[in-house]
Formats: C-alpha cells, structure tokens, sequence
C-alpha cells in the first residue's frame, strides 16, 4: 500500500487529518521521517538544515542566552567523506550553547468524530477506511501481548503431552543470559521490520526526529521522557523500524531496556528477544555499550532507558509533563563508567495517550498504586481510553500525534572506570537536565502549546 493511498485513506476517516500548512519555512526541513513516510516501505532522512531565518529562536536556560549553531546538519555519508573534522561539523558536540534546528509538524486531527450514540457512549462508525481498523488491530495486538502469551503457555501447559517439552523451556528460561550478555543473539531485524509496526506508528500517528548526528564510531546512552503509561513512543521509534532509525542514524545499533522481570514471562520474554529488548540491569548496559561494533568494543551501540521508570508513569496526565529525574543518576553513572555520550529523547504527546486519575484528586489510589510499586517494583496505572469500537470506554489508547526528538548528545570524553567520582556524576546530571530542559524549550510551542515542564523529583 502506497504512501499516498495511506494518507487518503486517514483524510476519509472519522477523525478528519487536516495538514496546517507552516508559512515560516517553504524550504527543506531537517533530517526526520514523515507522516507519509512512516507508512511507506523505505523512508529517507532529509539531508539538508534549514537557514539561519527558519532556525528556531534561542531559548534560555538559568539565564544564559543560548549562541545559534552554525554549520549545516550534515549526512553520515558526508561527515564520512569530510572526515568528521571540518570545524562545526555535525559530529562536533563540544559546546554546551547551541540552538535547535526547525522541524517539521504532523497533521493535526479534527477531534469532530462521525457514529452513533448510545446510552452516554460514542460509538466508531460502522464504515471505516481498512486501513484504520488494521491499525486498531496491531495497536490492540501489542497492548494485550503480554496477556497473549503468558495465556498460550498456560494453554499448552494444560496439556501433559507437552510437558517433556515444556519443562527443558522453562529450565532455559531460568538459566538463560540473552537478556544480559549483550550480544543479541535472538534480535530479528525480520520481526522489527513487519508491517504490522506501521500501521502501530501509523495509528497515532507518530514521527521521529533527529536534531544532530549520531557519531557511528562513539557509543550512546539514550534517555526517553516521560515514561507515559507504556512509553508507545518509545516502541514504535527504537524497538521498531516503522519510524527510520536505522535511516536517520546510519551505524547506530540502538537496544531499548526493560524490567529483567519481563524476561521471567514464558513466551513473552523470547517475543521481546526477538523485538531486541534487553534488561535494563547494570550487567546488561554494561555488557551491550562493550560488545559488538567493527571492534567489538561497543562502537555504534546505543541503548535507551525510559528513565523515569514505573513512579512516572503515575504521574502521566494528558497537557502535563512531570518528570522523575533529580535523583535519577544511576544511567549517568554507567554513562561515566562506558565512556557512552548521553542523548536526551523527548516524546511529545506521550502523556496524552491516556486518561487516569489523578494522585492530587485520588491520594488513596495514589498510596496504593505507590505500595504496590514499593513491593512489585511496578505499578498499574488507573487509566482509561478509548475502546476497539467506541471512543470513550476501554483500554486502548487515544488516536493523538506523539512527536519523538532526539536531541543532542552530551559527550563524555573517556570512561572512568567502575567508581566514577560522585563529583562528576553531579556535574553530567546537571548537564543532562540542562539539555532536556533546553530540548523541551525548543519544540513545546511547535509539539505542546500550553504545556510545562516540571522536574518534581
């Protein structure tokens, strides 16, 4: 199915796409991956910066008055040829002061929705584009993938013929080490690139952008605000190829971590494995940014930590962003100890995915959800969207653009070793917090008007 024929088939459905022209910049926008592309089989990453009248206008932080960048945003293949060394090259991270490049825009939805209503509850339509209701099925698909496949176990395990093999699975799934070793033995690039992850993307719908190169000879740490309900964004942009990554960041292996709990799931962890999830435990992040690559010294390799963790996902309000970042330095210390730079991700539009109630009107939820979390190590969100076939009750999320940045990286110059000094992990966390501050400043009015960032813990 064409590019074209996919993004007909939104402007036919019942939540009308209108595309809102941006009079400021009629010239090539930076590199980032489009709507149209998300659903089309090969996207491409534009080449060109934009000039100097559509850079995007400075922002200040703790009242320095950020300097533009200059220089354009430039292609792997071009950085490669200009040998990474041609002064503000695009590989060039030394400088704290710089402005972010201008970006492109998703349509923006009508919420005027078509169908019937019946007994307070508004029902989809019964003609809908096919293109929509496959979108519906790959979102519900991943949304219910864990209860899927714990559930199947279960099925087979009610079978005693099944048990000679059943019983050698479950002894390799308490001994095996592929979440941790880091060599991505199960990842399949086959499973990452199937269709069924851009009608997901194509769902929100949701693009990725890049705002710098990511240097193919250094190693990342890459960090994704805010957490949300179930961090979709960050699926569809790093789990999956629905969005270009590989395109956008040529050389860049990139893992996205989760609890080692999730790999103690019968069917679901060798899902996951397959997906190229990884645990987010100290061995892994250790083992993934020090294997693999031309050397096999972790050059390339990246891996993406949803930093706030399950105590954010409480926090998740649509038009809020409250992140649990103060005391969050364990990544900043692996950061240090890998030599790994850090890349601040913001996914715009992650917290608007889903209702649930709020800590300061349900404090009683609130201390229960924060027991649980305390004895389980995760939590369960009580939060509600919208349903297969009807727009206000259910579990599925809403149908709203999320808009994943990923800024710029913060170098860090040499590994410290296992103890890295508790002076220079507070000095890399404060700059980490100054560049997603300075990320968000940048793109809140293009991605969330009216919206504020609050660092409360």
């Amino acid at each position: 199915m064409s590019a074209n024929r996919s993004s007909d088939s939104l402007l036919e459905s019942n939540e009308k796409v209108v595309t809102m022209p941006n009079m400021d910049n009629k010239k090539s926008l930076p590199s980032s991956v489009s709507l149209e592309s998300s659903l089309s089989d090969s996207p491409e990453p534009f080449e060109s910066a934009p000039d100097s009248n559509t850079a995007t206008r400075t922002t200040k932080s703790n009242g320095n008055t950020n300097s533009p960048s200059n220089g354009s945003v430039k292609t792997y293949a071009a950085a490669v040829k200009k040998g990474h060394g041609d002064g503000a090259s695009s590989f060039d991270y030394a400088s704290d002061e710089h402005t972010y490049p201008r970006l492109p825009t998703l349509p923006e939805i009508n919420r005027e929705r078509k169908g019937i209503r019946a007994g307070g509850i508004h029902f989809a339509p019964l003609r809908v584009p096919m293109v929509r209701r496959l979108q519906t099925g790959a979102v519900l698909f991943h949304c219910m993938s864990i209860i899927l496949f714990v559930s199947i176990f279960w099925l087979i395990c009610a079978n005693p013929l099944t048990w000679p093999i059943l019983v050698p699975y479950l002894i390799h799934l308490t001994l095996s080490t592929s979440a941790t070793n880091g060599k991505l033995w199960y990842r399949s690039e086959y499973m990452r690139n199937l269709r069924l992850w851009k009608l997901f993307t194509g769902y929100f719908p949701m693009k990725l952008h890049k705002t710098y190169e990511l240097d193919p000879t250094r190693k990342y740490i890459l960090g994704y605000h805010p957490h949300g309900i179930i961090s979709h964004g960050a699926w569809g942009a790093f789990v999956t190829n629905a969005l270009g990554f590989r395109e956008l960041f040529p050389g860049i292996t990139n893992t996205l971590l989760t609890l080692d709990s999730n790999f103690r799931l019968p069917f679901n962890r060798d899902w996951i494995l397959w997906m190229g999830l990884q645990s987010v435990s100290k061995e892994s992040i250790w083992n993934l940014l020090n294997k693999g690559g031309p050397n096999n010294d972790g050059q390339g390799r990246a891996v993406t930590i949803v930093v706030g963790g399950a105590r954010e996902s409480l926090e998740a309000q649509p038009g809020s962003l409250r992140l649990i970042l103060k005391g969050r330095k364990g990544f900043v210390k692996m950061a240090l100890r890998t030599g790994a730079d850090m890349v601040p991700v913001i996914g715009f539009g992650e917290n608007d995915l889903y209702d649930q109630l709020s800590p300061k009107t349900h404090p009683i939820v609130n201390k229960l959800q924060m027991i649980f979390l305390k004895v389980f190590k995760f939590t369960v969100p009580a939060l509600h969207g919208r349903g297969v076939l009807n727009y206000d009750i259910g579990l599925m999320p809403y149908r709203r653009p999320v808009n994943i940045v990923v800024g710029k990286p913060i170098r860090v110059e040499r590994a410290l070793g296992p103890n890295p000094p508790q002076e220079e992990i507070d000095k890399l966390h404060a700059r980490y917090i100054k560049e997603v501050e300075r990320l968000w400043n940048a793109y809140k009015d293009q991605y969330a008007t009216g919206v504020e960032l609050e660092i409360i813990a």
